[in-house]
């Protein structure tokens, strides 16, 4: 498992920021619209092992597999962008400017939407045998996470909306870790290592990502969830991608471009030999 040394993984994830701001329209949408699809089969997974086996940590040990596979195909999460892209912009990479972070920021949020809504309408036609039946044990969770984490925050206020941040802004220290880490090796084993432990970790503490809130909200609307769209955006979604954001950026993505990008030690440059003749000529 090769390791990348920390002066070559921020230069790696410059790089990656680079390429995701000047990436095409329709590559932007098609890998965002898969990324956000495939974490939310991963959810679906993960929250059908932990009801059936009433295991929630074999649940969590399960889903970085969805992570993984996606990271590896090249589709993109708004969490991996808000954490990548600035970085090319604080680099003044030519073509990347501050309006091209946010178109980034923007497709990736409306293709993560879309696939993961395209799921949430999958699943809940799965679990009610098209609407025609009570959903199973695994619509009924799905309900109950939508509602917990929609007005269990409201019921305390101001104290919830700040608990609703900050299990954001843990999720994407997490989900940004593991994204870098997966920049760590050259191996797809070393990237698969890498990433799973972070990821394992924010799923199993309950921390709020905005591309899973994406499946598990809406699905839990259809499935019988007792709280409404407006308290989905209110006390989860929006508050969510604003505490991604900051993770993202301050505990991963700023101090390692801080620390290993600006302040790297930088390279002498190679002494070269004067030509005799030149040296001669001085002599005399």
């Amino acid at each position: 498992m090769p390791y990348v040394k920390p002066t070559d993984l921020v230069t790696s994830m410059v790089d990656a920021g680079e390429s995701k701001v000047l990436m095409s329209t329709r590559d932007t949408l098609v890998r965002s619209v898969m990324g956000g699809a495939v974490l939310a089969l991963a959810a679906a997974f993960a929250v059908t092992v932990s009801v059936q086996t009433g295991e929630p940590l074999l649940g969590a040990v399960l889903f970085p597999v969805g992570f993984i596979l996606l990271y590896l195909m090249g589709f993109d999460l708004l969490t991996g962008v808000f954490t990548l892209a600035p970085l090319a912009w604080l680099d003044k990479r030519p073509g990347v400017t501050f309006p091209g972070v946010l178109r980034n920021w923007g497709l990736v949020f409306c293709g993560n939407f879309a696939g993961a809504f395209l799921v949430a309408v999958m699943m809940a036609i799965y679990v009610t045998y098209g609407f025609t039946t009570e959903p199973s044990a695994v619509g009924q969770a799905i309900g109950e996470i939508g509602e917990g984490r929609t007005v269990g925050y409201a019921d305390h206020g101001a104290g919830g909306m700040l608990t609703l941040f900050v299990r954001g802004v843990l999720c994407n220290w997490m989900v940004s870790t593991g994204v870098v880490a997966a920049m760590m090796s050259h191996s797809v084993i070393g990237k698969v290592v890498g990433m799973w432990m972070p990821i394992m970790l924010f799923f199993y503490m309950g921390f709020e990502h905005s591309i899973v809130n994406m499946f598990l909200f809406p699905s839990g609307l259809m499935l019988g969830g007792d709280f409404t769209i407006g308290d989905y955006l209110l006390w989860n979604e929006i508050p969510t991608v604003v505490g991604n954001l900051v993770g993202g950026l301050t505990f991963v993505g700023i101090p390692l471009y801080l620390t290993h990008g600006r302040t790297a030690p930088k390279r002498q440059a190679a002494v070269v030999p004067a030509e005799p003749s030149l040296v001669g000529s001085a002599q005399r």
